[in-house]
């Protein structure tokens, strides 16, 4: 143990969920969740706002919906998040050559070590300024905790969440942790915390007081001997820059159990490929290929082969992933499959044993030739996931509130925006793109975007700025009619009737820049089970009641019935039902 807090746990503040409200200014201050939004997705992060609820990782998504009806649920972006966590490691390794990352939210950092901290007041001091660097290249916030060791380093950051600094002082350690549950040490989960239950042991004090006999008596030597100086605050693991990967896997679980056998082999194939991808992306290569196999009733079975020497080859891989398929019964139904491969080396053992067949040629080319008629499929409809950045040629950068029934929902905003106007598109049209994520500092490469007015000629609509500018081709259409549509919106506001035109008493399609124009309603997305649309009521049907008098985030049905791209142009808020669309299904809540 030192003499003095320098070693420093620094832990972000609800990563994902954070970066998700930085860079998305209609959703600060609003529960937000990170995850798989299929049927059977899982939790990733959940905003402050949103574990008040309850929510928290790890956490079936439907158990999620649940308890936070009105969160909005968005897809991970990945990429986003491992620029920004590049970004804080980087701060972290101008104060100390000794850095151990545990994640990309997460990492020791020895003081020490690079002479950033000696004592209690340049720890401090250290911390500090650590968080204050973080906030100005990130905008984002971290907890930090000082301390001797690790596992009170950790400790220490816990309590000080969120956005705080905890520095646990030398020789409080015993008092500190008598008090707190077994569960706070590294190494009790769920299973040993029960069994010391069961034992009588619930604190740190008891599990000390209890003795190293009994507990290498409950838990067995290497456990017990840990566990017991943990409880009496020594811990003496030093922090490691370095730590070598064991393994590298894929896997990927299904909305709907896979239960064709040819589909499940043409899976294992497609992760087969990604783990190599991402083998070679780490300059490695592997002996042991491994595959997981989870079916329907929650068994889990994993299958090995260890090769004659290291290899990077997907071939190689991939045959080796099918014959371990072969010994493996999915007949009742598969709900997920991974592919991985350990005993890790940076070099290949080139094609010694030869695994990978070569596709035989045949004699005589002319021979029995067909001549090949190539199929086109008829071309898939784009899908557009929750959170996802994209571009419109007109109304600039955005991100994609909810999609369902050949609608996509967007709200035009950027980080350093007010909070956006929210527009509805068709799925496939040509002015909308995915985008990359805008940064959520600007640099000097990276001036402010700033939103036109509201009463500019296009409501809502972000210029492009010059990290956005990319030709995108095609537009929305003419710009007719937008001072009527505010003028009939600030009647229908006061109550006053207003007649539908011609082609919407006849029920026919509008053209999309007009029906936006006209503010009719906008499309919320479509039920998971029943798979009809909600879409707003028109106000000036019989009997409705004006905007200002209904939730302008309700439901309700249209007058023709149909569903037609719209424009909101209520104040930004965080509605009340998100939609998304997974494996090509739409869905959404209540």
């Amino acid at each position: 143990m030192r003499n003095a807090p320098t070693i420093l746990h620094l832990d972000m503040d609800a990563f994902f969920a954070s970066v998700e409200q930085a860079s998305k200014p209609s959703l600060r201050g609003k529960a937000v969740v990170v995850g798989g939004l299929g049927p059977r997705g899982v939790v990733a992060t959940a905003s402050y706002e949103a574990r008040a609820f309850g929510v928290h990782s790890a956490m079936p998504m439907a158990q999620a919906r649940r308890l936070a009806p009105n969160a909005a649920y968005l897809v991970p972006r990945s990429r986003l998040y491992w620029a920004i966590s590049e970004q804080v490691m980087a701060l972290l390794r101008e104060l100390s050559p000794l850095v151990e990352p545990l994640s990309l939210d997460e990492a020791f950092v020895d003081l020490e070590a690079g002479g950033a901290a000696w004592d209690e007041e340049s720890a401090r001091r250290a911390g500090e300024k650590l968080r204050a660097d973080i906030r100005a290249v990130t905008g984002l916030t971290g907890s930090v905790g000082l301390a001797a060791s690790k596992m009170l380093a950790k400790i220490a950051s816990e309590q000080a969440k969120p956005d705080g600094l905890r520095l646990i002082e030398p020789g409080t350690e015993r008092a500190l942790l008598g008090p707190m549950p077994v569960r706070i040490l590294p190494g009790v989960g769920p299973a040993t915390g029960d069994h010391l239950r069961r034992a009588g042991i619930s604190t740190v004090q008891e599990l000390a007081e209890a003795g190293e006999d009994e507990l290498v008596r409950l838990l067995g030597k290497a456990h017990g001997h840990a566990l017991y100086a943990m409880a009496l605050a020594r811990d003496e693991r030093p922090v490691v820059a370095e730590r070598e990967a064991k393994s590298v896997s894929v896997e990927d679980t299904y909305d709907v159990d896979i239960h064709d056998r040819l589909r499940v082999g043409l899976e294992v194939q497609r992760l087969a490929d990604r783990c190599v991808r991402r083998l070679r992306g780490a300059g490695l290569s592997g002996r042991t290929i491994v595959l997981k196999v989870r079916r329907y009733d929650f068994s889990t079975l994993t299958r090995s082969e260890t090769l004659r020497g290291p290899t990077d080859d997907p071939a190689v891989v991939r045959e080796a992933a099918a014959r371990l398929l072969d010994s493996v019964d999915t007949t009742g139904g598969v709900r997920l499959l991974g592919v991985g491969v350990s005993g890790l080396a940076d070099y290949t053992q080139e094609d010694l044993f030869a695994q990978a067949m070569p596709v035989p040629v045949p004699e005589d080319p002319e021979q029995g030739a067909v001549e090949a008629v190539v199929e086109r499929p008829e071309p898939a409809e784009r899908q557009w996931h929750a959170g996802q950045d994209v571009r419109h040629a007109e109304y600039g950068h955005g991100w994609v509130q909810g999609s369902g029934l050949g609608r996509v929902t967007v709200r035009f905003e950027t980080p350093q925006s007010p909070p956006g106007r929210v527009r509805t598109f068709f799925v496939g049209d040509p002015a909308l793109e995915v985008a990359e994520p805008l940064p959520l500092v600007p640099g000097p490469a990276h001036p402010p975007a700033r939103l036109a007015p509201p009463d500019s000629d296009r409501p809502g609509a972000s210029p492009r700025t010059p990290e956005e500018a990319r030709d995108q081709g095609g537009n929305q259409g003419g710009t007719r009619g937008r001072g009527d549509a505010r003028h009939r919106a600030e009647a229908e506001d006061r109550g006053e009737p207003q007649g539908l035109t011609e082609a919407e008493d006849r029920g026919e399609p509008q053209d999309r820049a007009e029906a936006g124009d006209r503010e009719e309603g906008r499309v919320q997305g479509a039920p998971m089970e029943s798979g009809e649309a909600r879409v707003r009521e028109d106000p000036r049907a019989a009997g409705a009641a004006p905007w200002s008098q209904r939730n302008p985030w309700s439901g309700g049905s249209s007058p023709s019935g149909e569903a037609r791209g719209q424009v909101s142009s209520e104040p930004a808020s965080l509605p009340k039902s998100w939609s998304g669309t997974v494996g090509g299904a739409a869905t959404s809540r209540p």
